[in-house]
């Protein structure tokens, strides 16, 4: 890869990467502020400012590789908003809704992409910029989609398994808690043995047909 395509794959990805990130956490945070959990709000993470979320590694060291890298899809995390379950309305219940707030908001962004799209597509008419336009928006549609679809599996400290646990008996979301400290490798190990590609893939392709059809 020359240094133009370095620069220019940067461009293309750095603000759908930032922003798909960003929103996540601040819907995490408005949602829990509106529950009444005012944490977030607090230590002023309640901001679409991206530099105020970023986490060193998850929100450049791991992004900035797969670009370079060219895997063809870019994954990143950003610092999570704290959330004291103890200070909401009703603690598991809304910790359900909190959690399921953060991959909602990347579903909307990819319906927002898909306009940035539409609009290098046609209404930009200088070629070099519509063209620019339009792989920015590829990437929103598709870091946004990635984040929606693996942020719902549930497995601790995702936030699927925080959805799920709000609907299980007590006993078995005590279980949950007691395996999240081993949830990134019970993730590696899925990803190792190709469990977790078989489950994304489809899930992805499902959600990015259903985005075409309803909008190309």
């Amino acid at each position: 890869m020359n240094i133009e395509s370095i620069i220019y794959n940067i461009a293309v990805w750095s603000l759908p990467v930032l922003f798909a990130i960003t929103v996540h956490e601040v819907a995490h945070g408005w949602v829990a502020n509106k529950l009444g959990d005012s944490t977030a709000k607090m230590l002023g993470r309640l901001t679409l400012n991206p530099f105020k979320h970023i986490d060193p590694i998850g929100t450049v060291v791991v992004p900035l590789a797969m670009v370079l890298l060219q895997t063809g899809f870019v994954f990143g995390w950003a610092k999570p908003v704290p959330v004291n379950m103890n200070k909401l309305n009703s603690p598991r219940k809304d910790m359900a809704i909190v959690a399921i707030a953060g991959p909602l908001s990347n579903l909307v962004m990819a319906i927002f992409w898909v306009f940035v799209f539409k609009l290098g597509n046609s209404v930009i008419t200088d070629p070099n910029i519509a063209k620019g336009i339009m792989a920015m928006g590829q990437a929103g549609i598709l870091i946004n989609l990635i984040l929606f679809v693996f942020n719902l599996l549930p497995i601790p400290p995702l936030d699927g398994s925080r959805v799920l646990s709000g609907f299980l008996p007590k006993s078995l979301s005590d279980v949950m808690d007691k395996i999240e400290p081993y949830g990134l490798f019970i993730v590696i190990g899925l990803l190792y043995f190709g469990v977790l590609n078989s489950i994304l893939t489809p899930t992805l392709n499902f959600f990015m047909n259903t985005i075409g059809s309803i909008f190309f």
